[in-house]
């Protein structure tokens, strides 16, 4: 049975970073975040420490950085790739996670190390998600690009949280009638959807 009261100083493990990307999906969708906690084996008091501490760590001024951040708490990247944006030669880290075997953490590193970008994409050789009408548009069922790809042309959109981001698109509902739809993803894997007008 998990604890109720975290241990104290205990290390930051990859558990403990997975409980805080649930807590960011936990204002949409409390249920799937309930069963992939106890999944873990972590408390609700698991989680909060958990936040709690990545968030002094990201927050503390004499932190290390967000790449040397996620090397310390994730481990050395199971893989590495260059990825070129636009002009810039970029380098893309990623991890396995547990909680989701079918994707993995991507950093996405600029050129001098800063980190550009941080979320959820789907793995090498997993197979993606049929999306093609608002019905497979699922929490937890794909990550921003799957969906930008599925419903081109999609427009990006801020989100209301630095881990959280919006695409907008037109998708056909169940009797193909085209709707327009803003999709939020956090940590880049879709939480919810909502038809406009």
């Amino acid at each position: 049975m998990p604890s109720d009261t975290p241990p104290a100083g205990r290390p930051f493990t990859p558990v403990d970073f997975q409980l805080v990307l649930l807590r960011r999906m936990a204002d949409h969708n409390p249920g799937l975040v309930e069963d992939a906690r106890r999944e873990l084996g972590a408390s609700p008091a698991d989680m909060r420490d958990a936040n709690k501490r990545w968030q002094a760590m990201v927050r503390s001024p004499r932190g290390r950085g967000a790449a040397s951040r996620y090397r310390s708490v994730l481990g050395t990247p199971a893989s590495r790739s260059a990825r070129r944006i636009g002009d810039l030669d970029c380098e893309a880290w990623r991890w396995p996670l547990p909680l989701w075997p079918a994707l993995r953490f991507e950093v996405l590193l600029a050129p001098g190390g800063a980190v550009w970008n941080e979320w959820l994409v789907r793995a090498p050789g997993a197979p993606a998600p049929v999306l093609r009408t608002l019905d497979d548009l699922t929490p937890w069922s794909c990550t921003v690009d799957e969906a930008a790809r599925a419903f081109a042309p999609a427009r990006p959109l801020e989100g209301s949280a630095p881990t959280r981001r919006g695409l907008a698109f037109t998708a056909p509902d169940g009797e193909g009638v085209r709707r327009e739809v803003v999709a939020e993803f956090t940590w880049g894997l879709l939480q919810r959807t909502a038809v406009r007008g």
